[in-house]
């Protein structure tokens, strides 16, 4: 039996909330709908038409709450830059190749959720997803310059290039004032009352502003409008290209699907972290691919979760995936029945939420905790961050979990291996400690080494491990027994055992011998398998540490234990008080 989801059914209240953050994220998506389908080298209207279908399938088949999926920027740079050499920009053929390639992507990634491969989005690391959501906040208020300063620059200027271009043109007086006053109104609002639809009342403000501007300042003043939009209906559309194109259009699909998942993915995970909400990384990907699958049929061109639009419905008040089948409904009408109202939305006003947005993003305490935490971590989130700012929003984040990763194989990589022993507690029931963490350690026995194992030994940690039990036996005075108290050890490979049968092999021609105490069991299953065990003996594996001590000491060289002065053990027969 299928269980609703935990907001269903949902109540007045929430309906309320959602319909708000609907009416903001519609307003929205039109001029960035517009400016993302230039950006792809598509007529105006797709879109429109990418804002429409795909927001509603991914809303609902996903498992995200707040994620608005549609046009971005990325999707729209990556599919002009691959369809470019293979039909003329805006052409027919053109937007027949972009709509086949969306449907190719649907079905990628449909089949990466239905094969279960989500399990990839648990290597996005937070400290990764830290510096990708800084950088890409970043992106959002640098990009948002444009229109809040009234820059001219040509289409798909990067933010290098907005930047340049903001220290080096003077400002637009009217559009400085409007995505001032826009800003200001947001932020007081959101900070006085946070449950208000501050957004739609700043961008309200914004353009009534821009309006008297434009009726009664002077020419410098006037502001750049949203002006006179194309239908927003998507129209049915089966895709038609040449058969002999497909496998073209399957390499660039795979690329793109790239792409559109660890955007998606990553921008899902930034949200949930804000929202407290999981994620069901297979469902997304099925719910995205879903999306792109339907949407390539109804006119619309790849999409993915826009963080332009999800941090917006999130900080509007949105509680459910209502939010975005609500925003992506009211898009139609809103272009139909608003069309002269919605032109004198400036862009200037967009902007300003825009840069509220982005600042919002801005987790200056967790930048902190971290700076304090783990200076490694801190250096992969401000490289995830440099990369996300310099390079593709997927680029970067694939950079951050591939520092992440590396970062934690050198750590597993070294694992800890600690001589033990006791202290001066007379105590008859003295804990071993660990000799250098003790103040007044104990002299250690001179024939048995106890050592505890702290991680797993596999392919990458078996080079430290061997190491350092060899500099054990290469000491001038060997201690020629072990006991490896293997409790911490967790996991062990083929390679892991390699190395304990040559370490046994070593000992034992060496005099000495090798014991361990309480592994667990999968290492024990491991080193069945591997006939490690076999050759170990049954009796070399011990449930406990006394009885391991009780055993060992009685297979010691006895001309050594008695004219041995350390006597360690209850068993050397002498009192163990310090």
């Amino acid at each position: 039996m299928i269980r609703p989801p935990a907001w269903w059914p949902p109540t007045p209240d929430s309906l309320r909330a959602d319909a708000l953050a609907g009416l903001l994220g519609a307003v929205l998506v039109l001029p960035q709908g517009i400016a993302f389908a230039t950006l792809a080298g598509l007529p105006p209207q797709y879109g429109l038409y990418s804002a429409v279908v795909p927001c509603i399938v991914a809303a609902v088949a996903g498992s995200s709450r707040h994620v608005v999926s549609g046009p971005t920027n990325a999707n729209s740079l990556a599919l002009f830059a691959m369809l470019t050499p293979l039909a003329a920009v805006g052409s027919g053929p053109y937007v027949e190749l972009a709509l086949a390639v969306t449907v190719l992507v649907g079905l990628l990634q449909f089949a990466t959720g239905a094969l279960r491969l989500g399990a990839i989005a648990n290597f996005i690391s937070p400290t990764a997803l830290l510096g990708f959501t800084t950088g890409a906040a970043l992106l959002i208020v640098v990009h948002a310059l444009k229109d809040a300063l009234g820059l001219a620059l040509p289409p798909g200027t990067a933010a290098a290039g907005v930047l340049k271009e903001a220290f080096t043109q003077a400002p637009q007086p009217g559009a400085l004032l409007v995505a001032a006053a826009t800003l200001g109104v947001a932020a007081g609002l959101r900070c006085w009352r946070r449950g208000s639809p501050f957004m739609l009342a700043a961008l309200a403000v914004g353009t009534l502003l821009a309006w008297a501007l434009q009726h009664g300042a002077p020419p410098a003043w006037q502001l750049r409008l949203l002006g006179a939009l194309p239908s927003a209906l998507p129209p049915l559309h089966l895709p038609r290209v040449e058969w002999q194109q497909l496998p073209q259009l399957l390499g660039i699909a795979a690329a793109l699907t790239v792409v559109a998942l660890a955007q998606s993915i990553a921008i899902a995970k930034a949200v949930a972290a804000r929202s407290g909400q999981r994620i069901d990384a297979n469902r997304e990907f099925l719910g995205q691919g879903l999306s792109n699958l339907v949407g390539g049929l109804c006119s619309s061109y790849v999409s993915c979760g826009s963080l332009n639009r999800s941090l917006p419905n999130l900080e509007a008040g949105a509680r459910s995936p209502l939010a975005a089948v609500m925003s992506a409904l009211l898009v139609v009408p809103l272009v139909a029945l608003s069309a002269p109202l919605l032109a004198l939305i400036p862009f200037a006003a967009i902007a300003g939420l825009l840069v509220l947005v982005g600042w919002t993003l801005l987790d200056l305490p967790r930048w902190r905790h971290l700076a304090r935490s783990s200076r490694q971590e801190l250096a992969v989130a401000l490289i995830t961050c440099a990369a996300t700012l310099t390079l593709r929003l997927e680029v970067a984040v694939l950079i951050g979990s591939a520092l992440s990763l590396g970062l934690y194989l050198h750590r597993t990589s070294r694992p800890a291996l600690r001589s033990m022993g006791f202290n001066g507690d007379p105590s008859p029931h003295r804990p071993f400690v660990v000799l250098t963490h003790t103040a007044d350690p104990r002299p250690e026995c001179p024939q048995l080494k106890l050592l505890r194992m702290e991680g797993s030994v596999y392919f990458g940690a078996t080079a430290h491990v061997s190491d350092r039990l060899q500099a054990l036996r290469d000491q001038p005075a060997p201690q020629r027994h072990l006991l490896v108290m293997a409790k911490s050890m967790n996991f062990i490979d083929v390679a892991g055992a390699e190395l304990w049968r040559q370490e046994l092999r070593a000992r034992r021609a060496q005099g000495g011998d090798l014991y361990f105490h309480r592994p667990r069991p999968g290492v024990l299953a491991q080193w069945r398998r591997d006939g490690f065990l076999d050759e170990l003996g049954a009796d070399h594996v011990f449930p406990d540490k006394r009885r391991a001590i009780a055993a060992i000491t009685r297979r010691l060289d006895r001309e050594a234990c008695h004219g041995c002065t350390a006597r360690v053990f209850e068993e050397c027969g002498a009192p163990q008080a310090g």
